[in-house]
């Protein structure tokens, strides 16, 4: 049995494919050329390949076609598309319709090899059993409704690809979970995965915390320090918050995820760069875009594919499992039973609204477990929030609601969960008020912006 790696590679230009057979026959690869679509099809029907690297333009044709026809008889066949430098919308074009990544001309021989690796690892992990989540992020992605199904169905779709995916969801909803599950389902899973929230960064260290700088480029700087792109290398960098980054820093972004290389503060040349992109946000990026607030072309280029992770209020035949898997996850935490969930329970979360979500249900849960006096925890142990919206609430409705006078509950633990009501109530019409900017948020509180991300983790709002 041979276990020789193959590659089909398609480009009308005689010095592309022999640079191309060159440096694949180098990486211990056996390699097919294809001059046009017609020559690539006829190679495709007769052979297995575990890569296929087309040009865009060909004489016959186009390499979207061919993207399309690979993605639809041949799913396990990884495409890469080789576009002119500077065709973005080209490159973007080709990762919507299937194209596994994509590398400009004229091409650069490490960025080539880092492409040929990802995607060779990619079959090696889909021959392979699937990478485990940990038990609180398989908790979190537990649930047979149909949303569940297909956002699951979607995360191994997406996983195949390096294109960007932006992931949209409201506070709660396990934004950053999805996009672990992605980066551990693909092949970048033995790389880093470096999450970074874009709102917590102060302006003036955005360039310097993201692409790194060189010793004495500013004051303070007594040596050479990486960035977040170097520490992502091989692997994924996860935008969490990416609507918070200011206008100047867009553009820095965006030429970074197009030329796929990145300059430090205080460097005379630039360093190439190997990351996945994956960014999220819990508000509507296309309307920041009309406002001027967000860059059309970064925005086109992170929302090559979007995944929207659905609200709890939407998959409330899921709340009984997820509820009991976090209660069970949580008792372990704490060297304690499983407490069973009393019917009462389990109808007052059916009928809860849940404005934060997943994770408002694991704070919920935990603080019943400490407070309930027997292994059984009932509706009053919950002590959900008196005038919290309920599922089906309208939007005018739910905000009624969040501005009524909260009445004083009696019983043990009641100033504490009063405090936390007026606190959650306080904080959430602050943040609309602000249009969910955190900075000036805390500033109209008259809290530190850290106090702020504090409180709003306690509360399950963030």
């Amino acid at each position: 049995m041979n276990d020789t790696r193959s590659a089909l590679v398609v480009d009308d230009e005689r010095d592309i494919r022999e640079l191309l057979v060159l440096t694949l026959g180098r990486m211990g690869l056996r390699i097919s050329t294809a001059a046009n679509l017609a020559e690539a099809r006829e190679l495709l029907a007769s052979n297995p390949y575990d890569l296929c690297i087309t040009d865009m333009r060909l004489p016959d044709g186009n390499g979207i076609e061919l993207v399309t026809e690979i993605a639809q008889h041949f799913p396990r066949t990884p495409v890469a598309m080789i576009t002119a430098f500077g065709s973005m919308d080209l490159a973007v074009e080709a990762l919507k319709a299937g194209a596994f990544d994509f590398v400009s001309k004229p091409v650069d021989i490490s960025v080539l090899r880092g492409l040929v690796k990802h995607a060779l690892e990619l079959n090696n992990t889909e021959r392979a059993a699937p990478a485990p989540l940990a038990p609180e992020q398989a908790a979190r992605l537990l649930g047979d409704s149909p949303s569940m199904d297909v956002l699951r169905a979607t995360i191994g779709k997406v996983a195949r690809s390096q294109a960007p995916v932006y992931i949209l969801g409201e506070s709660g909803v396990g934004k950053e979970l999805v996009a672990r599950t992605i980066h551990a389902q693909s092949a970048r899973a033995p790389g880093a995965f470096v999450p970074v929230n874009c709102g917590a960064i102060p302006s003036e260290l955005m360039e310097s915390e993201f692409f790194g700088h060189k010793k004495g480029s500013f004051s303070g700087a007594h040596a050479d320090k990486p960035g977040l792109f170097q520490a992502a290398h091989g692997g994924t960098l996860f935008l969490d918050e990416v609507a918070e980054l200011p206008l100047q820093m867009q553009v820095k972004l965006l030429r970074a995820i197009q030329e796929k290389s990145i300059r430090p503060v205080g460097a005379a040349t630039e360093v190439p760069v190997d990351v996945r992109i994956l960014s999220a946000t819990h508000k509507d990026l296309g309307e920041l875009v009309e406002d001027g607030r967000f860059r059309h072309d970064l925005y086109y280029r992170i929302n090559v594919i979007e995944l929207r992770v659905p609200p709890l209020r939407e998959r409330r035949s899921d709340l009984p499992a997820l509820a009991a898997s976090i209660l069970a996850r949580l008792a372990r935490t704490h060297g304690r039973p499983t407490p069973l969930l009393a019917p009462s329970a389990l109808e007052a979360l059916a009928q809860y609204h849940f404005p934060g979500n997943v994770r408002e249900l694991e704070n919920i849960l935990e603080r019943a477990l400490a407070l309930a006096e027997e292994d059984r925890i009932g509706a009053s142990d919950l002590r959900l929030p008196q005038h919290a919206p309920r599922f089906g609430a309208s939007s005018a409705a739910a905000t009624t609601q969040q501005e009524a006078v909260i009445d004083l509950p009696t019983g043990s633990g009641a100033l504490p969960s009063y405090i936390e009501q007026m606190e959650r109530t306080a904080i959430q019409k602050a943040l609309e008020e602000n249009r969910w900017n955190k900075t000036r948020t805390a500033a109209q509180l008259g809290i530190t912006f850290r106090a702020l991300r504090y409180k709003l983790k306690k509360l399950g709002m963030e």
